[in-house]
């Protein structure tokens, strides 16, 4: 699998972005709480990542040895995963998927947040321009919406923020620990986190773990499959094997795909100002890219 991977990594990355755009479509068909998506969700992912590890003696060892400190942030990050997915599908009840997905892909702002305040790093003010240009296009999204406030439209775009802030996080975290802990044992104990996390929210909310229909079990399976497998999983595979240009780029182009999407299979057609929104914000995401790497090059 790692070989076909690596060979194909620029196809694979494609791939992953448009089975991670799903996300959004299937949430919305779910009818199951938010808690009990993720929780499910999770649960049917996990067994695909921990497996491989868990059933090596040598990976069980790397597992044990890696630092007290750096498993804490591991667990930190899972947290913040989990914030994450619980507003992510909230966001696509109450709201399009056109919005919800454009409004969360403004999270590069919390990573140059972070960066610039907590790790004292500098930024190049295109960058910081970039990131305002796509704030810009979040506000005529969300601001095209005033008026639907009583239709919980409202609520829903400020879900999706809340998912771009908790995604910043985690992608800040991330970068951080990654440095030092292996791609594979990272995803297993993020995930394993935020398994716990929502099993958790499970028992302080006393939402129903099987109450529900058989479709809303299959739609689970499939986000599980499609989009924590499918795209998490092939996403973190293909890092190494192509330029982070290149998959930044594509993760910032997912909106399209899950603005299209929302068309075909939901019937949401986004609002004049909707798509002037997300081509502001795709666009700066794209420069904010570009920048980015330009000055990790030259590092």
């Amino acid at each position: 699998m790692n070989d076909f991977i690596a060979k194909h990594a620029k196809i694979a990355t494609i791939f992953a972005v448009i089975f991670g755009a799903t996300s959004g479509i299937l949430g919305k068909l779910t009818m199951a709480p938010s808690m009990a998506i993720g929780f499910w969700r999770l649960t049917m992912a996990l067994p695909f990542f921990a497996i491989p590890i868990l059933s090596k003696k040598s990976d069980r060892e790397v597992l044990k040895s890696i630092d007290r400190k750096d498993m804490l942030w591991c667990f930190v990050s899972g947290a913040f995963l989990f914030g994450h997915f619980y507003s992510w599908f909230n966001a696509v009840k109450f709201t399009n998927v056109a919005a919800a997905s454009v409004l969360a892909a403004l999270h590069p702002l919390v990573v140059l947040l972070v960066t610039v305040f907590i790790y004292k790093k500098k930024v190049s003010w295109k960058s910081v321009a970039a990131i305002i240009v796509a704030l810009i296009g979040g506000a005529i999204i969300v601001g095209a919406d005033i008026n639907a406030i009583a239709g919980g439209r409202m609520i829903g775009n400020i879900y999706a923020l809340m998912a771009g802030v908790f995604m910043g996080l985690y992608f800040s975290v991330g970068d951080h620990v990654r440095k030092r802990v292996e791609g594979r044992f990272y995803v297993l104990l993020v995930f394993f986190s935020c398994w716990v996390c929502f099993s958790a929210g499970m028992l302080i909310t006393g939402t129903s773990a099987v109450s529900y229909t058989l479709m809303d079990f299959v739609y689970i399976a499939a986000m599980a499959v499609i989009c924590q497998i499918g795209s998490h999983a092939v996403f973190n595979m293909c890092i190494g094997h192509v330029s982070s240009l290149y998959v930044s780029t594509w993760e910032a182009g997912e909106p399209i795909f899950s603005t299209l999407l929302g068309i075909i299979f939901l019937s949401q057609i986004p609002t004049v100002y909707e798509i002037i929104g997300c081509v502001i914000v795709v666009g700066a995401l794209l420069y904010y890219n570009r920048q980015e790497n330009m000055r990790e090059n030259e590092l």
